[in-house]
Parts: structure tokens; C-alpha cells; sequence
């Protein structure tokens, strides 16, 4: 039997540093010692699959025993924690969560766990269905399209391409408009690809600044 301990590394040392405390101290009052450990560097909205965590899976085995400091810790979706645990379960690996003392090993105390989880995740996509249904509404009712501009995404990928050309006509002043039509696309989406790529310094005003008039002396 192994014991697999998966910590998704955080930017914060000390949270870091609690997970592997926390999982050792449960490892050694359980005897689920010696421990491999897993640091997972990817973000826990990422698929599990495509993480250390799904290698992890791919090369466990039955009875092996994944350790976690918290649930939490496995992914930040109930709908993705699910899933996990029904592949652990599928492949009779235990699946420990150190902070919460919850085992889940195929007992009874484990399947009810997994029921109320499923409850949870269909709660959780009755709640993303509903959101996403009152936004599309709220946008029919304002007038605004819905879904994303068609374009958007080409006209996007055509002003990468052209990236050194438009920033060496920047450099050299030209307008804006001027700038839109040689790399033939509108003036609203050229500033907006401008300030997704770090080229804000660029935006000002193309119009000339009127000369205040000079002051008329009162005629005694």
C-alpha cells in the first residue's frame, strides 16, 4: 500500500507549510507513513485530469490512499471534488482528508458522504444554470446581444500578429484611426487591444489642443 500526499502549492509559505504539517500529523497518528508526497503547482480550477493530481491516479493502485490536508484542496468545485472521489472509489483508492478527519474507503460512513456530496454538486449546477439564465435574461431585456461579438476573437488574433508593426507606428505618432485602417480593423477594437497588451501609454487624445485665445484689454 502507498500513501499519496497531494498538496496543491499555494503562493502563501504559511498555508503551504500548514498543508504538510497537517497531513504528516495525520499520516503518523493513522500508521499511513512512509508518504509520498505530490506538489501540484497548478490551479485548482484547472481540470483535475490535466494536474499532477490526474498522474497521480493514473499510477496508483487498489488500496493505495490519497492524503489531503482539506477537501478543498482537491479541486474548487464540488462538481470537481465529486468526480474525484468517484474515480478514487472506482479504483478502491481510500481517499483521507486530514483536517476533517473524513475517510472515504468504500464503508458505509463514506457512501453517505459521497450521496450528500452529489446532492450538493446538483445543487451547485441548479445555482450556475439559474445565474447564468437571469444574466442572459437581464441582457435580452437591456437590448444587448448575447454571447460574444463575432470577430472579436479573429480581430484579436490579426493585431497579435501585426503586434511590432502597429507598436512601431505608435512610436512614430501616428493616429489611431489611421493606425485602425491600416491594420483594417475599427478604432474601438484597436484601444481595446491596446490595453489588454500593456500599450496604454500610447492612448491619448488625437485631437488638437485648442490655444486659448489671447485676453482683449478693456478699451477705456
Amino acid at each position: 500500500m502507498s500513501t499519496y500526499a497531494y498538496i496543491r502549492v499555494s503562493t502563501d509559505k504559511q498555508d503551504l507549510d500548514n498543508q504538510r504539517h497537517g497531513v504528516i500529523e495525520y499520516a503518523q497518528k493513522n500508521k499511513l507513513e512512509p508518504l509520498t508526497f505530490i506538489d501540484d503547482t497548478a490551479s485548482g480550477k484547472k481540470s483535475w485530469k490535466d494536474r499532477d493530481l490526474g498522474k497521480l491516479f493514473e499510477q496508483a493502485k487498489k488500496g493505495d490512499v490519497l492524503l489531503v490536508s482539506e477537501i478543498s484542496r482537491l479541486a474548487r468545485s464540488t462538481l470537481q471534488v465529486l468526480e474525484i472521489l468517484q474515480e478514487a472509489a472506482k479504483k478502491e483508492i481510500a481517499v483521507h482528508v486530514a483536517k476533517s478527519n473524513m475517510v472515504m474507503d468504500g464503508s458505509l460512513n463514506s457512501k453517505i458522504t459521497a450521496v450528500v456530496l452529489g446532492l450538493a454538486a446538483e445543487i451547485e449546477r441548479e445555482f450556475i444554470s439559474a445565474r447564468t439564465t437571469e444574466a442572459l435574461a437581464k441582457r435580452k431585456a437591456a437590448g444587448l446581444p448575447l454571447g460574444r461579438p463575432k470577430g472579436a476573437v479573429s480581430a484579436e488574433k490579426k493585431l497579435d500578429k501585426r503586434k511590432d508593426e502597429i507598436i512601431e507606428l505608435l512610436k512614430k505618432d501616428v493616429h489611431k484611426t489611421s493606425i485602425a485602417r491600416i491594420v483594417d480593423c475599427s478604432p474601438v477594437t484597436l484601444y481595446a487591444w491596446m490595453e489588454a497588451n500593456g500599450l496604454s501609454r500610447f492612448i491619448k487624445s488625437d485631437k488638437p489642443v485648442k490655444k486659448p485665445k489671447p485676453a482683449t484689454k478693456n478699451k477705456p
